[in-house]
């Protein structure tokens, strides 16, 4: 099986929606997405994702399922102290490399920037809810990665349209790589089309594929 993660258009981010430009990239994904032989539609609850992921839909004669999990992450103290730049992810990804500290690391949560931060709550949300998704096509979570427990003759392929945050925190968790990595490495554009690819035949812990990272190829012109 492929997971498309597509990142949503360009947003309004107090109404929760897509601007005029948002709108057109969304329009301007369609004709990308065909290529992928999409079979079923996920979207984030949020108003911009699910947005973004219509036009596609519309076209394929697909409905948008909700993916409850994919809301945007959700950062800050969890107390009344402050934490480091609010608690943005982005921000301490970049601390942690400005302070040498390896974001590579397995104990990511205990380091002092993580571990009051309500961010840990959620990204435990979309661990579990893409654990759930993907046990639901039949990969099922083994340790770091996924038993398969059928063969496919081809790969099937699902779209999950969502947010910067939350698709790092479900690819980090996918290809069992640390959040703040994930966080660092996957800088998705608006738009942004990332897929991974699982083991199409049945077997132990096979190792997932990043086979395309935040292609944005549609959005030339825009």
């Amino acid at each position: 099986m492929r997971i498309v993660f597509v990142r949503h258009g360009e947003p309004d981010y107090v109404n929760d929606c897509l601007t005029e430009k948002g709108r057109i990239q969304a329009e301007a994904l369609v004709d990308r997405l065909l290529e992928e032989g999409i079979e079923d539609i996920w979207s984030s609850p949020m108003g911009r994702a699910y947005e973004t992921a219509l036009p596609t839909a519309e076209r394929l004669g697909l409905p948008v399922r909700i993916a409850e999990f994919m809301h945007e992450l959700d950062w800050g103290s969890v107390d009344d102290e402050p934490v480091f730049a609010d608690g943005h992810p982005w921000d301490i990804a970049d601390e942690m490399s400005r302070r040498g500290i390896s974001l590579n690391r397995t104990d990511w949560r205990e380091n002092e920037l993580f571990k009051r931060n309500r961010v840990l709550k959620t990204i435990d949300a979309v661990e579990e809810g893409i654990d759930e998704m993907l046990a639901m096509y039949g990969y099922n979570r083994n340790g770091s990665y996924y038993d398969h427990d059928h063969q496919e003759e081809k790969h099937g392929t699902i779209a999950v349209f969502s947010h910067g945050g939350s698709s790092a925190a479900a690819l980090g968790h996918i290809l069992d790589l640390p959040f703040p990595y994930a966080c660092g490495l996957f800088h998705i554009s608006f738009t942004g089309i990332t897929i991974v690819r699982m083991d199409w035949r049945a077997g132990h812990c096979t190792l997932p594929c990043l086979e395309l990272a935040n292609d944005g190829g549609h959005l030339k012109g825009i």
